[in-house]
């Protein structure tokens, strides 16, 4: 696949999605969230992939998105919420409005030391429209969401770390090398395993209790009728690394 403003590849299970906007900060455009969106889709129907990686060109993650002005609402977040196996967000530098968005749509953020985060669209008389509202208090809290999304303030990446934005910073130097450790940690698990941990994780916070137990339950009993469960098995009981093929 060729894209423009970004870059795909995929290696030994793990994908890696590049914002390549660096001389905007990696703003989201129209033909990035385009083609963010057909990478997405692509992924989903690839067995293959196991773990995602989203990171960005150059001194910054993502900042602004272009459709922030409100003429055109920028949807990048959306279509990497999409996504069905584990994304890693590799945080290498400003996460700001659309580019937290984008963040705060993955599973796991890791920031670099010099990144900062904001969702600064009230300073113009707008709200964030990506996700934001709904994603960030889901992460850091009601009042906390509140605060910085009120305030328009940016915080630090010790900030971000402080309030659980983000599960780790690492000097900018380290993250890259950080990121694919925790993603190849990932990927040596069952494939269909970690596809039905994150929809129990993900569905059940809409739920009751009880209701999110039953989901739970209910994919726990549709691993047992999967390859890769028997696999699981043997491979404990020969005391050897599980082969998963994610059937």
């Amino acid at each position: 696949m060729s894209y423009t403003d970004i870059i795909f590849s995929s290696e030994a299970h793990i994908a890696r999605v590049t914002l390549n906007r660096p001389d905007a900060g990696n703003a989201v455009n129209e033909r990035m969230a385009g083609e963010l969106a057909d990478v997405c889709q692509w992924i989903n129907q690839d067995d293959s992939i196991y773990v995602v990686i989203i990171t960005g060109t150059g001194e910054a993650f993502c900042s602004f998105g272009e459709g922030e002005s409100g003429n055109v609402p920028p949807r990048g977040a959306t279509v990497v919420a999409s996504i069905d196996r584990p994304v890693i967000a590799a945080i290498n530098g400003d996460a700001l409005g659309e580019g937290l968005e984008i963040a705060l749509s993955c599973d796991i953020r890791l920031a670099s030391a010099k990144a900062r985060f904001g969702l600064p669209q009230v300073a113009g008389g707008l709200i964030p429209v990506d996700g934001g509202t709904q994603r960030l208090p889901r992460i850091v809290g009601r009042g906390k969401a509140l605060e910085l999304l009120l305030t328009a303030e940016t915080i630090t990446a010790a900030e971000a770390f402080e309030i659980g934005l983000v599960s780790s910073t690492v000097p900018p130097g380290e993250l890259q090398t950080e990121v694919q450790k925790l993603a190849e940690t990932i990927a040596a698990k069952g494939p269909v395993a970690l596809k039905y941990l994150k929809e129990a994780v993900n569905k059940g916070m809409d739920m009751t209790m009880d209701q999110g137990l039953r989901l739970e339950a209910d994919l726990y009993f549709l691993l047992h009728t999967t390859t890769d469960r028997t696999e699981g098995i043997n491979a404990f009981r020969e005391k050897r690394p599980p082969e998963f093929k994610g059937e």
